[in-house]
């Protein structure tokens, strides 16, 4: 991918993983567990840059990003854990599991150098895109990020806007996270957007990684469809587990199926070259009709995530059941602007 970047960490109890911004803005977001983010960063510069070259990405890296993984040298530390200097740490509470409410989360700037390190082991996404301005480092707090309900019936589903355009200050960084109960369509109708089309389409490169909920013993599984569109030839239909990740350049994309019986998360990841950062999508013509459908419908009961066990029951099965931080979602079963399909 040109623009987006995206790297997956898997830390033991006390590993660290050094990490180089480059040319890109990152956010660490916990998936599960907690972390320090040791930073180092030149002043915020509002003016642009010109791009660095690109750096051979890491393992576990989507996307053709600049991290180095491995031990780093020891980072100075911040005041406080929320320094937001040239240099401090931020202690990210993180949360038990995906389906566990939104998380806290750090961004930092291009050309910064960060160590992530975990006392007690988890699971970490890096997000990020190629940008121009160097921004401050920044605290994201979970109760900060707005949770909403979209769609009705089999098309609801959760989503959390923690780096939507209109929710954190990014360059070029686009990122939310949508959770689909089983037996639910996502990503619903089909929708793009790869043409500048101004007020209408924005032209936005994706990464979809997923998380599937186990049902018991048995491993989760869904499904995701990206079709042609006059701006690209992207041709897909994956079968998607926990892990895997499927990379949108352009076309059609949805839905995204979650199987019945298992939850599904996937964590969009975005960026693009328009002069304005938005989120600007055109329905697929053939299944636009979907929306006038959901008006006084009811969002499904399942939602929102996390649940609440039913009495003399145990939580729903999937990574980190629990009580999660952050706001309650809106409930209203009302159908969502255009630019919220996912």
């Amino acid at each position: 991918m040109e623009l987006t970047r995206l790297v997956v960490l898997e830390l033991a109890p006390g590993e660290a993983y050094a990490h180089t911004c480059g040319d890109a803005e990152w956010i660490v977001l916990p998936l599960s567990g907690p972390c320090e983010v040791h930073y180092t960063s030149a002043s915020p510069d509002p003016g642009p840059q010109t791009p660095d070259g690109l750096e051979d990405p890491a393992p576990r890296g989507f996307g053709g990003g600049a991290p180095e993984g491995g031990r780093g040298a020891a980072m100075v530390s911040g005041r406080g854990g929320v320094g937001e200097g040239p240099a401090g740490t931020f202690r990210l509470r993180g949360r038990v599991g995906v389906f566990a409410g939104p998380t806290d989360f750090a961004y930092l700037p291009r050309d910064a150098h960060a160590e992530i390190s975990s006392e007690g082991g988890g699971r970490f996404a890096l997000v990020g895109a190629r940008c121009e301005r160097r921004l401050a480092p920044r605290y994201g707090p979970a109760a900060s990020v707005p949770v909403e309900l979209r769609g009705a019936g089999q098309c609801s589903r959760q989503v959390h806007n923690f780096a939507a355009a209109d929710a954190f200050d990014c360059d070029r960084l686009i990122a939310v996270e949508v959770l689909t109960p089983g037996g639910n369509w996502s990503s619903y109708p089909p929708h793009k957007h790869d043409e500048h089309q101004p007020g209408e389409e924005s032209r936005l490169e994706e990464i979809y990684f997923y998380e599937i909920a186990p049902h018991g013993d048995t491993p989760g599984v869904g499904y995701q469809r990206v079709t042609p569109s006059h701006a690209g030839k992207t041709d897909v239909l994956a079968e998607v587990r926990s892990g895997d990740v499927v990379l949108i350049p352009d076309g059609w994309h949805g839905p995204s199926i979650a199987a019945p019986g298992h939850d599904m998360y996937y964590l969009n990841v975005m960026a693009g070259p328009d002069a304005e950062r938005e989120w600007l999508i055109r329905d697929h013509p053939d299944h636009a009709w979907i929306r006038d459908t959901w008006p006084g419908r009811q969002v499904d009961p399942r939602l929102p995530f996390p649940r609440t066990p039913e009495p003399g029951r145990d939580a729903a099965p999937g990574p980190g059941p629990g009580t999660g931080p952050g706001p309650g979602p809106r409930a209203e079963a009302t159908a969502p602007r255009p630019e919220e399909t996912p």
